[in-house]
């Protein structure tokens, strides 16, 4: 496994994207802090940068690296090799890449600029976000066998948790704003990583005050250890969910 998972770290790590992504990462990471004369300004920049674009180009690159190696997956297939261990190792040759990319692009000016609670939440948000969004990459382009409809399922996905999920929960808040809701909001953010990640980095920035009456229980939930703890497992039930569900169906299709 070491071995398969070596030789795909350093066949995306040489891909020009990634490098490309890395870079434009790093200077935009850098003219945020470098621009605003806090880090807290700095931070909530860069926080629409990482909740946007670090999904988008991991649910994308992801679906089609994966697509791009079938003939590389079925040389591997027959070979004495277990299903298993060859999706895991596209696994974590995957992310391992993606978050070497993170840390070398904004890892290091959040660390730099913001070494504090709030930073190193930046930065494992970051780490996990990415995480996520290549697991649902794998379960994108395991769904179908068509590398069109594998590609636009993974920008679906993407497309729902950035930008109409919001506009699904701003619907719900102006027809059911008569009545109290807004504990059930926090289970609705816990369907969308996006929203749980951005909720735990702004209620550290202590402006959930702007946030109203919701924001106050999203910091009355999520503000508390437990609550802390509960919305990382739940990001990390984002990442190995959907990962298992690509890996029974890897398992049981025939190439």
């Amino acid at each position: 496994m070491n071995k398969i998972v070596k030789f795909i770290l350093l066949d995306i790590l040489k891909n020009k994207i990634v490098v490309l992504y890395t870079l434009l990462l790093a200077v935009f990471s850098w003219s945020a802090f470098g621009m605003e004369d806090n880090s807290t300004k700095g931070i909530l920049t860069l926080l629409n940068l990482i909740l946007l674009t670090v999904p988008l180009i991991a649910i994308l690159f992801s679906t089609i690296y994966i697509y791009n190696s079938s003939e590389f997956i079925e040389l591997l297939l027959s070979q004495p090799i277990k299903r298993k261990k060859i999706w895991s190792s596209m696994f974590v040759g995957l992310i391992t890449s993606f978050i070497l990319a993170f840390t070398i692009g904004a890892g290091i000016p959040l660390l730099i600029y913001a070494p504090t609670n709030v930073g190193l939440m930046m930065f494992a948000i970051g780490i996990i976000i990415s995480a996520v969004f290549v697991s649902l990459a794998f379960l994108s382009s395991i769904l179908t066998r068509d590398k069109a409809k594998g590609i636009g399922i993974a920008v679906l996905l993407w497309m729902y948790f950035a930008l109409l999920f919001d506009a699904l929960v701003l619907f719900l808040t102006f027809q059911f704003g008569d009545y109290p809701i807004e504990k059930m909001m926090v289970g609705i953010t816990a369907t969308s990583p996006i929203d749980l990640a951005r909720i735990m980095v702004l209620l550290h920035l202590d402006v959930s005050a702007m946030m109203g009456y919701t924001g106050a229980i999203f910091k009355d939930f999520f503000g508390t250890p437990l609550g802390l703890s509960i919305a990382f497992a739940l990001l990390v039930l984002w990442i190995a969910i959907p990962y298992w569900i690509s890996l029974r169906l890897f398992k049981t299709r025939d190439l």
